[in-house]
C-alpha cells in the first residue's frame, strides 16, 4: 500500500508541476494509449467533462480517479490549446498463470489465493499484489521452518499488451530442531516437559507422533499443552514469558528457547455459580468432579464449563457465555472459583434442511430425527440426529450447522449437510491361496434402494465350490413405531471337498422373516422365523459326519434329508460414530438360533460378536480396533434313543479374510478322522476292539469357535485429504481357534493330522496389512498376511482381494 500511495504521489506532482500551470474551460478530451479499455468506460470513469473549468487540483482528482479502476500503471495528464490530453499505459493482461517447483502448496490452493486477490486469468496485472504475494508465500515457507524457500512471479510479456505470469517456488528443506532449552522450570525437570511436546531434537525413528522440523503452528500447539500440562497440575499462574526462535547461519538448524514462569501451586477452596441459573444450580453442582482442598486441575475447570454449557444446550439456549473467574487466597494458596453463566435468549428450531442427499430422500434422513422442528432446540437431540445419520452407512460424512434466521433472536434453522456414499455393492472377491489357487464369486447388493433407505439384496455367486441364489429385502420403518421387516429366500448348492473340507454335497433351500425393534437409541432386539430344507449327498465316512447321521437315524451309503424350522432371537448394539469406516464406539451383537421340535435336525447356535473402536489421536487419524467371535451350537434332545448331534454341515470354520487372513478359507480346525476296524494301518491290525484311526489333512470344522483382531488404523501414506475419507489402511494380528466339545480324544495315537480337537487352545495366528477402498463399484479389500502360528495341514494364503465387504 505504501509504494501505491509514494507512485501516485509523483505521478501527480509531475502531472500538475509540468502540465496545468493554469485553469482553462475544457473544448475537448483526448485519452491516448487505451487498447482494452473501451473509450467510453473510461471517460465515465472522469470527474471532468467538456465545458468544465479545469484547475491543478481537478488534474490530481482525473489521475486518482483513472488510477482507481486498477487498469492503467502510468497516468499523464496534459493541455494542447484547449484540449485536455490524457496519455495511459494499461496494465498488461493476464493470459496464463502456471506454477514451478512447489510440493509443500498444490496448485488448488495457490489458485484459490489468487483468486482471492484478483490474480485471475483476463484481469489486469497488477505489480504490487503480486510482490505482497511472494512476500506472502515465503511468510509461510518460513512458517513452516523452510527457511531458504524463496517465492519469484515471472513476468513474460506477449504481443497485444498479455503476459503470461509464472511462480517459480525454490522450497528447499525444513529447518531441523537442533536443541530446544527450558528456562525457569524447577518443578518439572527438561524431560517431563519435553514429553508434552510434538517438535522435538532428536526424534527415534520408531516415534512417528514427534516430529524434529520446525514448524510455527506446531510450537504454538506444544505451547498450549505445555500450559495445559501446568494447568491440570495447580499451577494456575504459569506463563510462558517469552519465546525465542534462533536460526542456524546456514538455515538448516532451529534453536528454541522457552522461558517460563510456573507460579504457585494451588488448591481449591470451593465452587460457587453466579448469573441466570434457570433453576438448574442443582444439576450443575452435580458437574463438580473435584473436592475442597484437592488440587486445581484445567482440565476438570474446562470439563465443568462443557458440561454447563450441555445442560443449557439441552434446554434450548444455543449460544450460551459460562467462563470461571478465580478468586486467589495468596496466605493459603488457594482458589474459590466463581462459574458465571450467562444463558443467553432460548430459541427454537424453525425448519430443519438437508443438502447433499442427491439419491436419499428427505424422509429417510427426516424420520432419523430426535430435535423436531418447532420444538425448543435441543443439542443432545440434535448429535443424536448426526450420529443416527452416520450409522445408516449411507453417508461419508454428515455435518451439522445451527443457522439463526434473519431478523429473529429466538429462532434457527438446523441444515444437516451429507455426502452420500456408495451403499450399493458389486460382490465380487478374488484371492490367491498356496493350495487353494484363485477363487472368484459375484454378487449385488443396494443397501439404500432407490433412496428409500430399503435394502434390496440379489446375490448370484458361483465359484469353484458353491452355487447360490438369494433374494432379500428389508424395510428398516416398517411402521411408525420403527419396527423393521425383512425377509430372504435362498438357493444354495456346495461342494464341500472344493472348499477345502471333507467331500460331501449339500442342496439347500429356505427362507425366514424378521421383525426388529427399537429399545432405546442404541439398543435392538430382532425375532424372526425360518425353514430350511437340506439334502446332503455322498455323505462322509468319517467319524464325526457318521455319529450325526446315525443320530438322526439315517444308514450309511443314505442322503441326508432334512426339513428345519427355526426361531431366533439377536440383541444388537450400535454406538459406532459412524456406519462408513468408523473410528470410535463399539458394536455388539448377541444370536440365538434354535430348531424347533418336530424338525429332523435338533440343534442351536449361540454367536457373539463384538467391534470396539479406539480412538489414540484427536483428529482419529490412528484408531486401534478390536475385533472379537464368539460362537457355539449343540444338538438338544434325543431322537430314537439317541443324543441328538450338531449337525455337522453347520460346523464353525476359520481361516479366509472374514475370520483369520493368512489362512486358506475353511482350513483350520478339526480333521476329519475314521476309524477302521478291518486291514491294517502303518502295520498295526486294527479290529472291532482296537479300530485304527485314520485323519485327513481336511478341515471338517467343528462347533465352538473363538476369534480375535487387533488392528492398528493409520492415515493412509500419500494419500491427499480429499480421498482419505474413502481409503483405510491397517496392520493387524488375527488369532482364531475352532474345536470340537463332543470329541473324544485318544492318548497314543500318533497319526499326522491328528491332535486333540477339543482343545480349544489349539489356536492360530497371523500378521499383516491391509487396505480398504470405498470405490464406484463397493468396498475393495487388499490384504496381506503371514501365518506366526500355524498346525500341518493348514492352507497358507499370503494375499487376498475381496470386492463388497470391508472390516
Amino acid at each position: 500500500m505504501a509504494m501505491k500511495k509514494i507512485l501516485l504521489a509523483t505521478l501527480l506532482a509531475t502531472s500538475v508541476s509540468a502540465n496545468a500551470a493554469d485553469s482553462f474551460v475544457v473544448q475537448d478530451i483526448q485519452i491516448e494509449g487505451l487498447q482494452r479499455v473501451a473509450l467510453g468506460a473510461a471517460l465515465l470513469k472522469m470527474p471532468i467533462r467538456i465545458g468544465d473549468t479545469v484547475s491543478n487540483q481537478d488534474v490530481a482528482e482525473i489521475i486518482r480517479a483513472l488510477y482507481s479502476t486498477g487498469n492503467f500503471e502510468d497516468i499523464k495528464v496534459s493541455r494542447d490549446n484547449d484540449v485536455l490530453v490524457i496519455q495511459v499505459t494499461e496494465r498488461p493482461t493476464i493470459s496464463t498463470i502456471s506454477f514451478s517447483g512447489n510440493s509443500a502448496i498444490k496448485d488448488e490452493q495457490l489458485q484459490q489465493n489468487l483468486d482471492a486477490s484478483g490474480i485471475r486469468v483476463g484481469e489486469a496485472l497488477d505489480r504490487t499484489t503480486l510482490s505482497n504475494i511472494e512476500k506472502g508465500l515465503e511468510d509461510f515457507y518460513y512458517s513452516v521452518g523452510k527457511y531458504n524457500a524463496t517465492v519469484q512471479a515471472v513476468i513474460t510479456p506477449l504481443p497485444r499488451n498479455r503476459t503470461d505470469l509464472k511462480f517459480v517456488f525454490t522450497e528447499g528443506v525444513s529447518a531441523k530442531i537442533q536443541q530446544i532449552n527450558f528456562i525457569g522450570n524447577q518443578v518439572f525437570t527438561d524431560d517431563e516437559l519435553m514429553s508434552r511436546f510434538n517438535l522435538n531434537a532428536n526424534v527415534s525413528w520408531w516415534n512417528f507422533l514427534s516430529d524434529d522440523k520446525y514448524q510455527k503452528q506446531v510450537l504454538a500447539g506444544d505451547i498450549e499443552a505445555l500450559r495445559t500440562y501446568y494447568l491440570d497440575r495447580g499451577y494456575l499462574k504459569f506463563q510462558v514469558t517469552s519465546t525465542q526462535v534462533s536460526i542456524s547461519p546456514d538455515k538448516k538448524g532451529v534453536y528454541i528457547t522457552l522461558n517460563i514462569s510456573e507460579g504457585e501451586q494451588y488448591t481449591v477452596e470451593g465452587v460457587k455459580f453466579r448469573g441466570d441459573l434457570i433453576g438448574k444450580e442443582a444439576e450443575f453442582e452435580r458437574l463438580v468432579t473435584f473436592e475442597p482442598g484437592e488440587v486445581y486441575k484445567g482440565s476438570a475447570v474446562t470439563a465443568l464449563e462443557e458440561g454447563v454449557k450441555r445442560v443449557l444446550g439441552e434446554a434450548g439456549y444455543a449460544y450460551p457465555q459460562v467462563r470461571t473467574i478465580p478468586e486467589f487466597n495468596e496466605e493459603t494458596k488457594q482458589v474459590s472459583l466463581v462459574v458465571s453463566v450467562e444463558p443467553g435468549q432460548r430459541v427454537y428450531v424453525r425448519d430443519i434442511r438437508f443438502i447433499g442427499n442427491n439419491a436419499t430422500k428427505d424422509e429417510v434422513l427426516r424420520r432419523e430425527m430426535r430435535q423436531m422442528e418447532g420444538s425448543w432446540l435441543n443439542s443432545k437431540a440434535i448429535e443424536t440426529s448426526k450420529g443416527r445419520l452416520n450409522r445408516l452407512g449411507f453417508f461419508e460424512t454428515v455435518d451439522v450447522q445451527t443457522v439463526r434466521v434473519p431478523g429473529s433472536d429466538d429462532q434457527v434453522d438446523l441444515v444437516y449437510k451429507v455426502k452420500e456414499a456408495n451403499s450399493g455393492s458389486i460382490n465380487f472377491g478374488v484371492g490367491y491361496g498356496t493350495e487353494s489357487g484363485v477363487s472368484f464369486q459375484v454378487g449385488l447388493q443396494q443397501d439404500n434402494f432407490a433412496g428409500t433407505g430399503n435394502r434390496v439384496g440379489i446375490s448370484a455367486m458361483m465359484n469353484d465350490y458353491s452355487k447360490n441364489l438369494t433374494l432379500e429385502y428389508r424395510d428398516p420403518y416398517w411402521n411408525l413405531d420403527g419396527v423393521s421387516l425383512g425377509g430372504k429366500v435362498f438357493y444354495n448348492t456346495f461342494e464341500a471337498s472344493e472348499a477345502g473340507i471333507v467331500d460331501y454335497t449339500n442342496e439347500s433351500y429356505g427362507a425366514n422373516l424378521t421383525w426388529g425393534f427399537p429399545f432405546d437409541e442404541l439398543n435392538r432386539f430382532e425375532f424372526g422365523v425360518g425353514y430350511t430344507h437340506n439334502k446332503i449327498g455322498n455323505v462322509p465316512t468319517y467319524d464325526q459326519a457318521q455319529l450325526f447321521a446315525k443320530s438322526i437315524g439315517v444308514e450309511e451309503g443314505e442322503d441326508i434329508i432334512t426339513n428345519d424350522f427355526d426361531i431366533n432371537l439377536s440383541w444388537t448394539r450400535n454406538n459406532l460414530n459412524k456406519g462408513y469406516f468408523p473410528t470410535a464406539g463399539n458394536y455388539q451383537r448377541a444370536s440365538y438360533m434354535m430348531t424347533v421340535p418336530g424338525s429332523d435336525a435338533k440343534y442351536f447356535k449361540l454367536q457373539y460378536d463384538v467391534r470396539n473402536y479406539i480412538p489414540l489421536t484427536k483428529k482419529h487419524d490412528f484408531s486401534l480396533l478390536m475385533r472379537g467371535r464368539l460362537g457355539y451350537g449343540n444338538g438338544y434332545g434325543q431322537t430314537n434313543g439317541n443324543d441328538n448331534l450338531f449337525p455337522f454341515y453347520e460346523n464353525y470354520y476359520a481361516g479366509g479374510f472374514t475370520t483369520l487372513r493368512g489362512f486358506g478359507s475353511n482350513s483350520v480346525g478339526p480333521r476329519a478322522v475314521q476309524s477302521q476296524s478291518g486291514g491294517s494301518v502303518d502295520g498295526v491290525q486294527c479290529s472291532l476292539g482296537n479300530p485304527c484311526l485314520v485323519t485327513s489333512d481336511d478341515s471338517v470344522g467343528g462347533n465352538a469357535v473363538a476369534l480375535a483382531s487387533l488392528e492398528l488404523i493409520f492415515p493412509t501414506p500419500f494419500a491427499s485429504e480429499e480421498v482419505r475419507s474413502q481409503i483405510r489402511t491397517s496392520a493387524f494380528i488375527d488369532a482364531a481357534s475352532v474345536w470340537d466339545t463332543e470329541f473324544v480324544f485318544r492318548e497314543g495315537v500318533d497319526e499326522k493330522y491328528y491332535y486333540d480337537y477339543s482343545d480349544p487352545g489349539n489356536y492360530r495366528a497371523s500378521y499383516g496389512v491391509a487396505l480398504q477402498w470405498m470405490s464406484p463399484m463397493g468396498p475393495l479389500v487388499f490384504s496381506v498376511a503371514k501365518p506366526i502360528e500355524i498346525y500341518e495341514g493348514d492352507d497358507e494364503e499370503f494375499f487376498t482381494f475381496t470386492i463388497g465387504r470391508t472390516f
